[in-house]
């Protein structure tokens, strides 16, 4: 369900708040796991395009025999696992900090073996161990990070005494020297540029999980918030349930006294303040039924339009606006069951574009795919850009005076309970506030609580 409404403030262009999402099977700290572990897969394939290419070139190219069977092995090894790891992320088992630390420990025995096979510590690109070990600090926990460090240690040591050594076709000091030198910068050149790419996008992976942490831990206060003034407004209308009976009997007894029935002018006063102490009852027990104290009273079936077309009824006779505009293009109808709190909502978004503009509101519906699109424009000054960037937080208004923005903040985290959005801009003159609802949101059960 959308609906769009125009609110009072001045020049942001657009402001768009996402709807929350009802459930995925991961959590975020996997979803980041998973990054993490494809971001691991990837750099393997460069690690077997990579090892192919410096096999080829010392095989062929320096002239320097290897034992290519051995080491095609470690290779095909790699794909291999590379294979698994791909499999094991389109399951949906979740990723964990022992499975990163599994396939670093892999990437390493696989380094381990082909120095091994190539000189062992005396080959230049033993200091690839460093950009393992750099990945694993970004990526594990501290304790497994401390265990690669020993890991890679203790494989150093290993190849210190233990390895195939190689027939180096160059005799002369300097010839070895100048080889190893190349080596050295070729393998320094490559774990630079490997840290920086993958050291880049895990911290980007990492700035994502922290941002939607955060932005959990800021719902989840915007949610107590909520609860404290349900229970507040709750025990004000317990509270004010009790005068507002008493002054109705009241006014009930001088209706029937005989000089308020001689005086017409009095009589119609007392019946007017009878009226508008109706109302306040009205709106106290609306505040109970939003409040889930009188939910069975609260619920009603009905259709989209015959919803909207009362709703809107029902405000332009409680608000008497100058003029309104109304169109109605739901179609085709749909059955829902409405509640207070939704119904309450878009009262508010009303009530604030009538405050924005005296003289006219114009109120639209539409229906879009599975949606509905309700606008609600006035010709107010528009939205303040700095109000538009807060939109939807509490106390941030530009009315000037307590309690100010509570509205709209209501409106934001009933619309985002319900699987919506909502939005606002400014128009040529005017404003624009757009409320989307699903419409799965009012037809399934109905009992999704604000």
């Amino acid at each position: 369900m959308s609906i769009s409404i125009a609110r009072p403030h001045h020049d942001k262009p657009f402001l768009t708040v996402p709807p929350t999402g009802q459930g995925g099977a991961a959590s975020n700290a996997d979803v980041t796991n998973r990054k993490n572990l494809l971001l691991l897969i990837q750099l393997r394939w460069l690690a077997v395009a990579g090892q192919v290419l410096t096999i080829l070139v010392t095989q062929y190219w320096f002239a320097i025999p290897l034992p290519l069977t051995e080491m095609a092995g470690v290779v095909l090894f790699l794909v291999g696992l590379n294979i698994f790891s791909l499999l094991a992320l389109r399951g949906n088992r979740r990723i964990s900090n022992a499975q990163l630390f599994v396939a670093l420990i892999f990437d390493m025995a696989a380094l381990t073996t082909q120095l091994y096979l190539s000189g062992g510590a005396s080959n230049p690109f033993v200091s690839l161990y460093l950009l393992q070990i750099t990945l694993g600090a970004a990526l594990l926990a501290p304790w497994s990070t401390w265990l690669l460090v020993v890991a890679a240690s203790a494989c150093f040591v290993f190849l210190i005494f233990v390895f195939q050594p190689i027939a180096l076709p160059h005799h002369g000091g300097s010839d070895l020297l100048a080889l190893h030198l190349r080596g050295m910068f070729i393998c320094f050149v490559l774990a630079a540029g490997l840290i920086v790419i993958f050291m880049t996008r895990i911290n980007r992976n990492l700035r994502e999980r922290d941002a939607y942490l955060a932005d959990l831990r800021q719902r989840s206060a915007e949610e107590d918030h909520i609860v404290r003034m349900g229970l507040l407004a709750s025990g004000a209308a317990h509270e004010l349930g009790t005068p507002l009976s008493t002054i109705s009997v009241i006014l009930s007894d001088w209706r029937q006294m005989r000089g308020v029935k001689r005086n017409r002018e009095l009589s119609e006063d007392v019946a007017e303040m009878q009226a508008q102490i109706e109302r306040c009852k009205g709106i106290v027990t609306g505040i109970l039924m939003s409040s889930g104290q009188a939910r069975g009273e609260g619920t009603i079936r009905t259709t989209i339009r015959r919803f909207l077309d009362d709703l809107v009824e029902e405000w332009r006779v409680s608000r008497q606006p100058i003029k309104m505009d109304y169109g109605n293009g739901f179609e085709p109808d749909e059955p829902i069951v409405s509640d207070t709190a939704l119904k309450q909502v878009i009262f508010n978004v009303l009530d604030n574009a009538q405050e924005a503009s005296h003289d006219w509101v114009g109120v639209t519906a539409v229906r879009q795919d599975e949606k509905l699109v309700l606008s609600v424009t006035d010709r107010g000054p528009g939205f303040d850009k700095d109000i538009l960037a807060t939109l939807g937080q509490p106390y941030m208004s530009s009315k000037g005076r307590p309690g100010g923005g509570l509205g709209l903040f209501l409106v934001f985290n009933v619309v985002r309970k319900l699987g919506g959005d909502v939005s606002a801009r400014n128009m040529a003159k005017g404003g624009c506030v757009t409320l989307s609802l699903p419409l799965a949101a009012l037809t399934d059960g109905g009992d999704r609580e604000a």
